[in-house]
């Protein structure tokens, strides 16, 4: 496995910044090696009917999301490891209008590094008190709030010497699951940035500077949590990024 280095990184960064001037890099983005697997490589399939994939689909109503379900320190017994955040915003549209109803869904590394999923077998310690999901609807305003915990860098084995920056996975859905949109939040002043090809591959200085949350130490509660303001808009030309968001495929890039 060779070692990227960060000269690597602004080398491929720069080979794929699209020719539209578009933030979104080619699905196939070298230093990012996974990628080789994870974007289609045959023709999309037509649906002739596409009300019928969304209609038996899954859904969600109200009653599914409790009200705990966007407190992580709480889902436990004990109390959880690590520095306790609150990390709030809205969901805004295209014109700033918000999104009411909206299902967000998190999950996250506890401040170890360490996922709780059987794949993540790095040896930071797993929390008993930590699970590193939760959930919520947007409320009138499209606000969401979550409290959590700040999760911590871990290894990844892309390269030789590889972290990945602290970040919070985002999920959204709109009225089907067929229109779910994934995305993440850092935190300001990473270390890591310059060597995350992840990251990276946002092409777009403004555009990566939409995925890092604004510590608002308004919003940091006393003795209790510091203070993160996230929000996320869907389109237009302050979207905030999204894993999905460039459908075109290769040959558009």
């Amino acid at each position: 496995m060779s070692e990227l280095t960060h000269q690597d990184v602004i080398d491929a960064e720069m080979a794929a910044v699209r020719p539209d001037g578009g933030a979104h890099p080619s699905r196939s983005y070298g230093p990012y090696r996974s990628t080789a697997l994870r974007h289609p490589v045959q023709p999309l399939v037509v649906v002739e009917d596409p009300e019928a994939v969304e209609l038996t689909g899954p859904v969600f109503g109200h009653t599914d999301v409790t009200a705990l379900d966007n407190d992580l320190t709480r889902q436990h017994p004990g109390e959880p490891l690590g520095e306790r955040i609150t990390v709030t915003g809205r969901v805004l549209d295209s014109g700033g209008r918000p999104v009411r109803g909206q299902l967000v869904e998190i999950w996250q590394a506890n401040a170890s590094g360490r996922y709780a999923h059987q794949r993540d077998q790095h040896p930071a310690p797993l929390d008993p008190n930590f699970t590193g999901v939760g959930r919520c609807l947007t409320d009138g305003e499209g606000g969401y709030a979550f409290t959590t915990v700040k999760p911590g860098a871990y290894p990844w084995r892309n390269h030789l010497n590889a972290w990945r920056p602290a970040h919070i996975h985002f999920s959204l859905f709109g009225t089907a699951f067929t229109q779910r949109l994934v995305t993440q939040m850092y935190f300001p002043g990473d270390p890591l940035f310059p060597y995350d090809p992840i990251y990276r591959s946002v092409t777009d200085p403004a555009a990566r500077e939409r995925l890092v949350a604004e510590y608002v130490h308004e919003l940091s509660r006393p003795e209790q949590s510091l203070g993160y303001r996230f929000d996320i808009v869907l389109g237009g030309p302050r979207a905030t990024w999204t894993e999905q968001q460039d459908r075109q495929g290769d040959d558009a890039a």
